[in-house]
């Protein structure tokens, strides 16, 4: 079966006003509209329009008959960022069950606002660019830049503080300390005399980080999160290129509009850039602090106009299909979601359903339609389980 989903935008206060509106080709609502989930997570499922239900309830009363999974090992979304999301890393399958277990024994409910773990499953994530460009942080800066970096900013008393921090041989032992210490109370004063240095450092090889941190202190005054985004690699990702944040990797997605694939899971440890629970000492039990190169992922090309982003997980891999002459072939093992970002593509299973959709719209396609057939003019993603959950 081929069938449609569709959701609404959610209204988180981070999301654009306009992006997804501009690619839906329709009239922005005037509210921020943030993500739209493509998928049976429970927070948000979408809708199955011609089975008046929601893929949480439609996929089990199909699944035994198909010989599939009732549940999407993992979440497509529709991301678009018109201010930072907070900082943030996810924990590996064996610190969410252990978190999961810890927290469900000692009672808080499920969405208590200080929860760190609200299932027992990890959260790796691509995020593939739609947008002209899609700005993040990403990963730890290796630490002879970060040093050059926070020297350009002068000798105000936090600046000082912060480079005695970063002082040491042990580069991932000197970041951990440093972000412990930047998330702690006894840091409140220096963040503050870090944040009034950016107003007049000037470095030319890191202008655009300088930028960026300005616009976040005129956002979030006083949060530590300004200066913990000081250590991270700022990343500009252009129109399809993409990311992969595995667990541990501190992130924030910045500005931009990208179609979101990660692990079915809600579990999130935050690091600043937010009013909400920051749990220091879980943070630093999930978080990597090895500095890296941004995780930049590179797609394999199949055949013309057929990239697969493959980041090597269980849950889940994606595949972009641009098309502008004949059709582009996508197998799939298990459910797969097709969503549309361009133009108009014309989708077609291998047991006859056909489905077009334009910029914004998405199906579900069962095992038996593999291989999907693309047809049109257009550019399509297609997220399917990964090769060990298939």
């Amino acid at each position: 079966m081929l069938t449609r989903i569709s959701n609404e935008p959610r209204d988180y206060a981070w999301g654009s006003t306009t992006l997804l509106a501009e690619l839906e080709g329709r009239d922005p609502s005037g509210r921020p509209e943030a993500e739209i989930w493509f998928g049976d997570h429970p927070g948000s499922p979408a809708r199955v329009p011609d089975a008046d239900t929601t893929l949480d309830r439609w996929l089990p009363a199909h699944a035994a008959r198909l010989g599939v999974a009732p549940r999407l090992p993992y979440l497509v979304k529709l991301l678009a960022a018109g201010a930072p999301l907070s900082i943030q890393a996810h924990p590996s399958k064996a610190q969410a069950e252990e978190g999961f277990a810890r927290e469900e024994a000692a009672g808080p409910a499920r969405d208590a606002a200080t929860r760190n773990y609200r299932d027992d499953n990890h959260k790796p994530e691509l995020i593939v660019a739609v947008s002209a460009t899609f700005e993040a942080l990403a990963g730890l800066r290796p630490l002879s830049r970060t040093r050059e970096l926070v020297a350009a900013l002068g000798d105000a008393p936090g600046v000082a503080a912060l480079a005695a921090r970063l002082a040491g041989e042990d580069d991932a032992g000197v970041l951990r300390e440093a972000l412990g210490w930047l998330l702690s109370a006894e840091a409140s004063d220096d963040v503050d005399g870090i944040i009034r240095s950016l107003a007049g450092a000037e470095a030319p090889a890191f202008a655009a980080e300088l930028a960026l941190a300005r616009s976040l202190g005129a956002a979030y005054p006083g949060d530590p999160g300004v200066v913990v985004a000081l250590l991270m690699n700022l990343v500009v990702l252009r129109r399809g290129e993409a990311i992969f944040v595995p667990a541990g990797v501190l992130h924030a997605y910045v500005s931009g509009l990208g179609i979101e694939v990660m692990a079915a899971s809600d579990n999130v440890l935050r690091g600043g850039l937010t009013p909400k629970h920051i749990d220091v000492a879980e943070l630093l039990h999930v978080v990597d602090t090895r500095p890296s190169a941004p995780p930049v992922l590179e797609p394999r090309t199949v055949s013309a106009g057929v990239r697969v982003f493959d980041p090597g997980v269980p849950d889940f891999t994606v595949v972009s299909a641009t098309i502008d002459d004949g059709s582009r072939a996508v197998a799939f093992a298990g459910v797969a979601v097709a969503v549309a970002v361009e133009g108009i593509v014309e989708v077609t299973g291998a047991a006859g359903d056909r489905i077009t959709l334009q910029p914004g719209q998405a199906l579900v396609a069962t095992p038996e339609e593999s291989p999907l057939a693309l047809a049109g003019e257009g550019t399509a993603f297609v997220a399917m389980p990964g090769a060990a959950s298939a």
